[in-house]
């Protein structure tokens, strides 16, 4: 069992995954970044000096009562929030992702498309084919 558990962790396909999921973890990180440091920073200055991430609603009040400053405040009171902000950040980040996926999947298709459409070279024929076409120019000589 633990010989078929081995060949099974060790086959390429599985450390192609495994790769492309540290690989997707690292990407998954720069884009949050990307997103909460570099793009919203700018969108909520041009809006008045808005911090997308601390956008909420308060549901239902808690103690003591609102208005709280933050969302790390709202929910110390024990206030439930609907958190719009954080909400429009994980949408941009999966847009991000998801365009950044299609471009991959994309160029790869568009790769197997060029290779599909490369001409191949017929097989050789069997060598007993060979022989017996040789024959028959013999004979017709």
């Amino acid at each position: 069992m633990l010989k078929e558990f081995k060949e099974f962790a060790m086959k390429g396909n599985m450390l192609d995954m495994a790769v492309g999921i540290v690989i997707g973890a690292a990407f998954s990180a720069i884009v949050s970044s990307m997103v909460d440091d570099i793009i919203m920073p700018p969108i909520g200055l041009i809006l008045g000096n808005i911090d997308f991430s601390e956008i909420f609603i308060i549901l239902k009040q808690g103690t003591p009562e609102g208005p709280y400053a933050t969302v790390a405040a709202a929910k110390e009171a024990g206030a439930v929030t609907w958190n719009l902000g954080l909400f429009i950040n994980a949408l941009i980040k999966f847009v991000i992702v998801a365009f950044a996926l299609f471009i991959l999947v994309k160029g790869v298709n568009n790769l197997r498309r060029k290779e599909e459409a490369a001409p191949k070279e017929p097989p050789a024929p069997p060598q007993d084919i060979v022989l017996l076409q040789e024959i028959r120019d013999l004979l017709k000589k």
